[in-house]
């Protein structure tokens, strides 16, 4: 973290001005009050979330404890961005400085990373007892393989890789010189956005950009791939009805999820500039920062039998006492 502010205050700017959405907007006061709505609701969905799982013992699974990070994640990841954007709009302020700058750039960038990660983990890898594969290809030796010891290791595994995303991309980009403007048109620093006031050459980093993606998204995308590919051949094999729809539902949760989350970041990180208007690519962001964490718990629980069941139970019981 020293590092970062040590760098970030060698770039040529004190602060920076973030344009936002609500310049955007028309009724910028019923905008603000939506967004926090929805920050409310991420926050206390993902929370309640983690809470279930926690407290109810049938939930003690690895799929569950892989959710209950994904929701761990989704509650900071939206905390980076919302609350100063909202802050800054109350206050009528809308300036941050390079080490806010590059502190929150690390965090976002970490927590989607650690995301990506995690997401490929959940729906594949058997050889290292990752879950969805195993879960529904190998029900008997699923948990030999997925005891808690390789959860722990798979999850700060994802972490990890996260955090040297974060910190990989972070260094790089608040060390450029920015001298073209000090109008960052998004509303928090992602590094698209902070990369177009650079007025060095940047060609070779948006080349470095691209090809690390590729790693950190078309990789996990082929995995997950074909990880439902073979799930779906198991699928066809089961001669049980109920035994095919029970395995549609624990994946087609999962593949939501992925598709809706690895396709905002693809707009994002992978399509040519000719594409990306900062308009359009405030949308995405909104879509994959504000939006996806308020769905996640949404799909992971209405679609759930075991954790609507759980929550049942749960109000059951608060209801009798």
């Amino acid at each position: 973290m020293a590092n970062i502010t040590w760098m970030v205050s060698h770039t040529g700017w004190s602060d920076f001005i973030l344009m936002g959405l609500f310049r955007q907007s028309k009724h910028p006061a019923l905008l603000c009050v939506v967004i926090f709505v929805v920050f409310l609701m991420a926050l206390s969905e993902n929370a309640f979330l983690i809470l279930l799982i926690h407290c109810d013992a049938h939930l003690h699974t690895p799929m569950y404890f892989f959710i209950s990070q994904l929701s761990l994640m989704d509650m900071v990841y939206i905390s980076v961005t919302v609350p100063k954007m909202l802050l800054d709009q109350v206050m009528g302020v809308n300036k941050i400085s390079a080490p806010e700058c590059g502190m929150q750039m690390f965090l976002y960038l970490t927590l989607a990373g650690s995301e990506f990660f995690l997401l490929a983990a959940m729906a594949y890898d058997r050889y290292m007892a990752y879950d969805r594969y195993m879960a529904i290809c190998h029900p008997l030796r699923y948990p030999v393989l997925m005891h808690r010891r390789a959860c722990l290791f798979l999850a700060s595994g994802c972490w990890f890789l996260g955090s040297v995303d974060g910190f990989t991309f972070t260094a790089i980009t608040m060390t450029l010189p920015f001298c073209r403007s000090q109008e960052i048109h998004h509303f928090f620093c992602e590094v698209p956005a902070v990369l177009n006031l650079s007025c060095s050459d940047t060609s070779l980093y948006e080349i470095f950009i691209y090809l690390c993606c590729v790693l950190m998204l078309l990789i996990p995308v082929m995995i997950i791939s074909s990880s439902y590919l073979l799930i779906l051949l198991t699928i066809h094999r089961m001669n049980s009805a109920e035994g095919r729809k029970k395995a549609f539902a624990t994946c087609s949760s999962h593949l939501t999820v992925v598709i809706l989350f690895y396709g905002a970041a693809i707009y994002t990180y992978m399509l040519p500039s000719s594409y990306h208007t900062p308009e359009k690519d405030m949308m995405v962001s909104v879509f994959y920062t504000i939006l996806t964490p308020v769905l996640n718990p949404l799909i992971y629980s209405l679609r759930n039998k075991d954790v609507m069941g759980a929550l049942k139970k749960m109000l059951t019981v608060r209801f009798v006492l």
